[in-house]
């Protein structure tokens, strides 16, 4: 019977590197034979996590481990891509079930088991370097991809979604939008781009600047601004009419949540600021009335104009 030899320190901090991971080339590179790592697996000190990839000890790895599994499997060059590129990359709340790996052009990678996909990427689609740990996609190139596999409505918030969170720029939006041959709903994007250059960071706020502003006619406000005397940075700001609207988005705020509204909305009351707040609904189902609220409000703080009717007006619509 042998003793039982604690792994190489070397290995150990390249797993450590790797989320908990490391492959068969690795460990035998820092001086384990097949016989030795079929011994720390029979032990405990490795557990069996895909064909040719490992975990230290037996407990099943994270999600990044996972990620980096597909990317030892998938061999150098690859990269997380699609919905696991968007979670590791924070554009993504929840981690997928299945991690796709995006291998070089050429390449073919083994079975791995369901929780991997391995795709092949097409020459000059996408940026060529891969980037953090475990390698991933570019957020631009993770944005656009998930465009390009999404619903209209989930474009919005891809889009919107990757600038709110400080994750990338319209500017670096578009660059890679003009590098692509191919694009589904190319148009949708090039125009979400340009609404959230000028400060719409939601999907409620992007539907807000096309569907009620614009197809009315109404003035353009000011995006994410702070009232002079006000801690609270506003969604829409029409100066200078002292007029402030709010838009919450799917969820309504509850609790403490609905209690910083009623703050945030009595302080600007007090600093001569109206305000009027819609809900995700509103504006997405009814931005005609939306329309006729806000401008009647606007009209009262003294603006000189008149809403027009968009196509979605009823015949009937008057002011």
């Amino acid at each position: 019977m042998h003793a039982r030899q604690p792994l190489p320190p070397a290995l150990l901090r390249l797993a450590l590197f790797q989320e908990g991971v490391v492959s068969t080339a690795q460990a035998e590179s820092a001086g384990l034979t097949r016989h030795v790592i079929a011994r720390c697996l029979t032990d405990g000190q490795l557990g069996a996590v895909t064909r040719g990839v490992y975990g230290l000890g037996t407990a099943a790895p994270s999600f990044e481990g996972l990620a980096w599994a597909g990317c030892l499997v998938g061999g150098e060059g690859s990269r997380v891509g699609g919905l696991a590129a968007a979670r590791l990359l924070r554009l993504a709340d929840e981690a997928p079930d299945v991690v796709t790996v995006l291998l070089p052009d050429g390449r073919r990678a083994g079975r791995a088991g369901p929780r991997w996909e391995f795709v092949r990427g097409r020459p000059g689609v996408r940026s060529s370097a891969g980037r953090g740990s475990p390698p991933r996609l570019s957020v631009e190139d993770t944005v656009l991809d998930l465009c390009d596999q999404s619903d209209r409505e989930d474009v919005v918030g891809w889009v919107a979604a990757a600038v709110q969170r400080g994750l990338t720029t319209p500017k670096r939006l578009r660059r890679r939008v003009d590098d692509r041959t191919r694009l589904r709903h190319r148009q949708l994007v090039l125009s979400l781009i340009d609404d959230v250059g000028v400060g719409a960071e939601s999907a409620i706020e992007i539907a807000y600047l096309n569907d009620v502003e614009r197809a009315h006619g109404l003035l353009s406000g000011d995006r994410q601004r702070r009232p002079v005397g006000s801690t609270y940075v506003t969604d829409v700001k029409y100066d200078p009419y002292a007029l402030l609207v709010e838009l919450d988005g799917k969820l309504a705020h509850l609790g403490k949540g609905r209690f910083r509204d009623m703050k945030r909305d009595n302080l600007h009351v007090l600093l001569g600021h109206a305000t009027l707040r819609f809900g995700h609904a509103d504006v997405l189902s009814s931005p005609c009335e939306v329309a006729v609220q806000v401008a009647g409000m606007l009209i009262r703080c003294g603006w000189g104009g008149l809403p027009v009717p968009c196509r979605r007006c009823a015949r009937s619509w008057r002011y």
